[in-house]
């Protein structure tokens, strides 16, 4: 855990990461030495909208409740934040794209649940160095410590439903391969891929990872050749819903602890397309090959 106090402004900005990766030195990514709070404050650009949406104080209270809650399994806060933090930041894709709300909040909202989310374990005092990967303060959708939970959840979402994303975001292999997959635009696509974790998780079979990433991989060199939106078609998605539930910020809860929340109502996938890409992926997920261990010595089952 970080040894600084951290007093967030009231209100999202946007920081270059041209500027952000600036105060990113090795002492902060260890944890030892605090960030200039004044500086990051002063190098954000103010969001001209006046929206709820961009309060900090809702975020910083459900980091705070995920930080309080999984201390003892930190990985496990992903799945439980990662729907409650899309539906507490309602935003279009084209905005949540801009990394410079990601690093803001990184950098002078929650710095202290980066690093207590991807510090490696061990401590600061057992004479180890450690750090946080840079990535996870400013990095591409796939690895920054917020930007990825709102993706997942976003991708794999069903309509209002984020159980899919749930269930996504309990598998750290699914969440860091799927992530980087362009398939996964393809709405039936992401949520084939989540049957397929389900069922081969349920089997119980061993090397679980490999396999997530085998199946996902292949899913994409596929998807290159086979155009998964003319065999698995999709509606286009109802973006005057998404506006509404966007606009309903302004009155909205908090998001519920303890189930999940509802997403925006702008269409759900059709079932038989997800029906036939899951035969195809569970085919792959069958005969994909596992990535050859032998040589750090594992066995390859």
């Amino acid at each position: 855990m970080s040894r600084y106090h951290i007093e967030p402004p009231e209100r999202l900005a946007l920081l270059p990461s041209s500027l952000a990766t600036a105060f990113l030195t090795h002492g902060v990514r260890a944890g030892r030495d605090g960030l200039p709070q004044v500086a990051i404050l002063r190098a954000g650009i103010a969001i001209e909208s006046e929206s709820a949406r961009w309060s900090v104080d809702p975020v910083r209270e459900l980091l705070d409740e995920a930080m309080r809650r999984f201390d003892a399994g930190r990985t496990d806060a992903d799945a439980w934040l990662a729907p409650r933090l899309h539906a507490t930041l309602r935003m279009t894709r084209a905005e949540a794209a801009d990394p410079g709300l990601w690093n803001f909040l990184a950098l002078a909202v929650a710095p202290d649940f980066v690093l207590w989310r991807h510090l490696p374990r061990g401590g600061l005092d057992d004479g180890v160095s450690r750090k946080v990967n840079s990535a996870r303060f400013v990095g591409p959708h796939y690895s920054q410590a917020f930007s990825r939970l709102w993706w997942a959840a976003e991708m794999f979402r069903d309509g209002s439903d984020y159980t899919p994303s749930e269930i996504a975001c309990g598998n750290q292999d699914m969440i860091n391969t799927a992530l980087r997959l362009s398939a996964i635009d393809h709405k039936p696509t992401a949520l084939a891929l989540v049957r397929v974790l389900e069922r081969v998780a349920d089997t119980g079979a061993t090397r679980l990872g490999d396999r997530v990433n085998a199946f996902c991989t292949a899913a994409n060199v596929a998807g290159s050749t086979l155009m998964y939106e003319v065999i698995a078609p999709d509606d286009a998605p109802d973006h005057l819903a998404l506006a509404d539930w966007i606009d309903a910020a302004e009155s909205a809860p908090a998001v519920p602890w303890d189930r999940l929340p509802e997403g925006p109502s702008d269409g759900t996938a059709r079932r038989a397309s997800c029906d036939v890409l899951t035969a195809m992926f569970e085919r792959f997920a069958a005969e994909a090959p596992l990535r050859d261990r032998t040589r750090s010595g594992a066995a390859q089952d």
